[in-house]
């Protein structure tokens, strides 16, 4: 066997039909990269639950400090590579113009990253509030931080709540890579575009799918199998609202599916398990099947 030989038609392969992913800044962002970042800001989020790390009131500050200073770091290189990759998918440039966009994109991905840093707090108190919705909705849950340790639909919400903020502040690429992520761990795919009020908690979790354009309000609560999304795929629809309207105080069991950008499911109303919704739903109504 000749190893050269097949090294040769890979090698080959990576000029014959792209998709490689350089180390070079004008490249795509990493997964690896992004993955870790996200891993560090979850641990921001959630101090000394995700790691066996030594924190007490003395060096909290300085453990805090230096993920912020990795996290705006590292953070700051993947939202350069995105921008970057972003301009050149729709416009050809000059060295000289590639040069001036690169330096523009840096600083606008070290004022995006600086900005997520400074949204912790609130994304924070967001999460304290959907973990206590978990808390008083889950009867078998017997405490917050038995929650936080091991309920991934409050992983996959925490992990929405960032990539949303990044994805609302212009950022490509990265939030659906982290949304993505977190998809493969806890079977909840929800859109980084998706709007989520406070207090939301997904109960048991696996096989829930919130679209782009979904709308959900205050307390709201579904269960396993839930899917809010579109009545059609098509590209057309792109730029145009599909996915539902979910009020404030809705309850949605176990395997509905909602569907249409019209569909509006009022304040109060319960949606019923296994059920197929495509209109509105006045407040405060039960459907079943």
């Amino acid at each position: 066997m000749n190893i050269d030989k097949l090294i040769d038609g890979i090698v080959s392969s990576y000029d014959k039909y792209g998709l490689i992913n350089r180390n070079e800044a004008e490249n795509f962002p990493n997964r690896e990269n992004v993955v870790n970042v996200l891993s560090d800001i979850q641990s921001l989020i959630f101090p000394g639950f995700r790691e066996a790390e030594d924190i007490n009131q003395w060096n909290i500050r300085y453990v805090t400090g230096q993920r912020v200073n990795s996290i705006i770091t590292n953070l700051t290189k993947e939202i350069q590579k995105a921008l970057i990759y972003s301009l050149s998918t729709t416009k050809g440039c000059s060295d000289k113009a590639n040069n001036i966009e690169n330096s523009h994109c840096f600083n606008l991905a070290e004022k995006t990253a600086c900005a997520l840093i400074e949204e912790i707090p609130e994304i924070r108190r967001m999460v304290a509030l959907d973990t206590e919705a978990a808390f008083k909705g889950d009867p078998a849950a017997k405490s917050n931080e038995e929650i936080i340790l091991s309920y991934p639909g409050l992983q996959a919400i925490v992990v929405h709540r960032i990539a949303h903020f990044l994805h609302i502040n212009g950022v490509p690429v990265i939030p659906r890579i982290m949304s993505e992520h977190i998809h493969g761990k806890t079977g909840v795919d929800i859109h980084p575009g998706a709007t989520i009020g406070e207090s939301f908690f997904i109960d048991h979790a696996t096989g829930v799918v919130i679209g782009e354009t979904c709308i959900i309000g205050n307390n709201v609560k579904i269960y396993q199998g839930v899917t809010l999304g579109a009545l059609s795929v098509a590209k057309t629809m792109q730029n145009t609202k599909r996915h539902p309207t979910i009020e404030d105080n809705v309850t949605i069991y176990a395997g509905a599916t909602i569907l249409g950008g019209e569909t509006v499911i009022g304040k109060g109303a319960v949606i019923g398990g296994n059920t197929w919704v495509t209109k509105s739903v006045e407040p405060g109504k039960t459907v079943y099947n």
